[in-house]
């Protein structure tokens, strides 16, 4: 009896180091994607009062763990009795992904604000609960079609794997994205408090007084890098998911770096969306009137 239990305890010991090894190379093959999604997350987690971040965050981060929840069981799904349907989610995903990076550009250079960033955030704290479950949405709906391309990159590197192991490789690897992203970007939004605390702990004094305004300086700049770095990053995501997964573009802009092709495409699809969903928006409106 005794020996038998050693024996699964061994069995469990050695596929929990499988898992290890396995995760270690599916977390390498998602650092890329991980990257982007820390660069959106962390620009969709801002522009609220300092007494919300949090709560909105977590929030994001509820939505994330249910995402994944429930893309990872479909993908398994998928993959066994309709694999061809990924590809076409992922295309989807895609498209969602270039006309929200679109979008951005769009809205920054034809009705950007002028109004400095404490008026924006005052706005949208006026607008109420309306506007941060709007935000709220829109984060978690971009976060879904980040966490396919995580699952998918992550399934594809136990391929080879036994069921099992697939499952539990693909379900650590979606749990320390989750983790890892929005606790960076937790850290991140709330640099300020950090900086306010360690100006008053040092009593306006030395190192640390330093250190404190230095952090609450370098918010708004780290939140406005974020924010190109994020739309670039939507777009880029979007562009590697047409290269990659659209036969017929594989020929296509060969000479140019995989970067700017990836951008290219994912503009060129962003460009497509904005004019489709445009128009549909004028029809709406005509047919209501």
């Amino acid at each position: 009896m005794a020996s038998g239990i050693f024996a699964i305890l061994d069995d469990i010991a050695a596929l929990m180091d499988d898992v290890a090894a396995a995760s270690k190379i599916a977390t390498k093959k998602t650092a890329g994607i991980l990257g982007d999604d820390l660069a959106v997350n962390a620009e969709k987690a801002t522009g609220f009062l300092s007494s919300r971040e949090l709560p909105v965050l977590w929030k994001i981060t509820k939505g994330s763990l249910l995402n994944k929840l429930i893309i990872i069981p479909i993908v398994f799904l998928l993959q066994v009795y309709l694999p061809v349907a990924i590809t076409i989610v992922l295309i989807l995903g895609g498209f969602y992904l270039a006309y929200e990076g679109v979008e951005k550009i769009v809205e920054w250079l034809f009705h950007r604000q002028h109004a400095p960033e404490k008026a924006a955030v005052e706005a949208v704290a006026a607008e109420g609960m309306e506007a941060e479950n709007r935000k709220v949405k829109s984060a978690i709906s971009t976060d879904f079609i980040l966490s396919i391309e995580i699952v998918i990159i992550a399934l594809s590197t136990v391929m080879d794997k036994p069921l099992t192991m697939q499952i539990i490789t693909v379900s650590v690897v979606a749990l320390l994205a989750t983790i890892g992203v929005y606790g960076i970007v937790a850290l991140i939004v709330r640099m300020d408090d950090a900086g306010f605390l360690l100006i008053k702990q040092s009593k306006g004094k030395g190192f640390f007084n330093g250190l404190g305004k230095g952090l609450v300086a370098a918010l708004p700049i780290i939140i406005r890098v974020l924010g190109v770095v994020g739309t670039i990053a939507l777009l880029l995501v979007s562009g590697g998911i047409f290269a990659h997964k659209v036969y017929q573009l594989e020929h296509i802009l060969l000479s140019l770096p995989d970067v700017l092709r990836e951008l290219v495409f994912g503009l060129t699809a962003g460009i497509v969306a904005l004019v489709l969903v445009s128009a549909v928006k004028a029809l709406l409106k005509m047919f209501k009137k």
